[in-house]
């Protein structure tokens, strides 16, 4: 699970400063990223905890079901090869700020450099403790492609981690909030 936050973390960090992208549409949106590590013992701890996220207790299931739904997001599903996808809305009032999907609430701080097509991007959270740097580049408005250099002690110990996403539009309708 504490994988998954360093993933949301970064791409909290990266919605909070995107006044120099392109716009995107409103609508649901799916991200699928893949966490990757040089480090044996990080990879190996990544892989674990892909497992574990597909086989949580009905009760965790259920709970981080909710809390994600409550803030307008699916619940992960991870592939085989690890990459986990999320569905996520964006609102009008997202859409206008260029707000990426999965914004996180946070103690998180960012700047941006624009970029022929996106922006170089540069953060900063307190809660879980990363930071990162990264490119994201929108093919149009209704993709766009990231990579992310992040390094974190959410688990404890420092870890440095790479993050490759993709995001695509789904609809312009977004599921109803519980």
């Amino acid at each position: 699970m504490k994988h998954i936050a360093i993933m949301l973390t970064a791409l909290a960090a990266l919605s909070a400063n995107a006044q120099t992208a392109p716009t995107i549409k409103p609508g649901t949106w799916e991200t699928s990223s893949k966490v990757s590590s040089a480090d044996v013992q990080t990879s190996a701890a990544l892989d674990m905890a892909m497992q574990q996220l597909g086989n949580l207790p009905p009760a965790q299931k259920a709970q981080m079901d909710a809390f994600l739904a409550k803030n307008g997001a699916s619940s992960p599903a991870v592939s085989r090869d690890g990459t986990i996808a999320v569905r996520a809305c964006v609102t009008p009032e997202m859409a206008a700020r260029k707000e990426l999907p999965l914004n996180q609430k946070g103690e998180c701080t960012s700047t941006s450099t624009p970029i022929a097509g996106g922006y170089d991007v540069a953060f900063s959270c307190k809660n879980p403790a990363s930071s990162g740097r990264g490119t994201v580049k929108f093919v149009d408005d209704k993709n766009y492609t990231m990579a992310m250099d992040v390094s974190t002690t959410a688990t404890g110990s420092q870890q440095d981690v790479k993050i490759n996403s993709t995001g695509r539009w789904i609809s312009s309708t977004c599921p109803a909030k519980p």
